[in-house]
């Protein structure tokens, strides 16, 4: 049995374990731009506590934190939100919770009068592109807003809520 629930400041640690282990296993490298180098890594709770953000960790039944995915205002623009850090170890894939806690972001944007969700992504994480087409999103042509990543991820994407 999995819950879902908001971050709390002592998942801090736990969570940013996962997004260094996942981004090892997919080889996404600091040095490359990708969110495992963001100075935030260490104090998501404190990130995602401020206006306008939520971030969602997943435990199992003895509180062990597996994954997590979140949002907050894409810098540069006023009415998208952008859905980040989303990672989960290798025993929660598959299971639906990258779309729970898509859901999660979409009625989070809707109810805070957002017009749309916005993510940046690399192909090596094909199943992730292929969930987030599966959602609604729509292939942009360029970024948005300034994400800080760089040329690290070359996919961006767009859906309207």
């Amino acid at each position: 049995m999995f819950r879902i629930r908001t971050i709390q400041a002592q998942d801090n640690s736990a969570i940013a374990a996962i997004i260094r282990k996942v981004s090892a296993e997919f080889g996404l490298a600091a040095e490359s731009g990708f969110a495992v180098a963001d100075p935030i890594l260490d104090n998501l709770y404190e990130v995602y506590t401020q206006h306008n953000s939520q971030y969602w960790v997943i435990e199992n039944e003895q509180g062990t934190i597996l994954g997590g995915g979140g949002l907050s205002p894409l810098k540069g623009s006023d009415d998208i939100l952008e859905i980040q850090k989303m990672y989960f170890l290798a025993e929660l894939r598959g299971h639906g919770f990258a779309a729970k806690i898509l859901e999660k972001c979409f009625e989070f944007a809707r109810n805070n009068q957002f017009q749309a969700c916005y993510l940046e992504t690399t192909a090596s994480l094909g199943q992730a592109v292929k969930l987030y087409e599966k959602k609604g999103f729509k292939h942009l042509e360029a970024p948005k807003g300034n994400t800080g990543h760089s040329q690290a991820c070359e996919i961006w994407m767009l859906k309207n809520v």
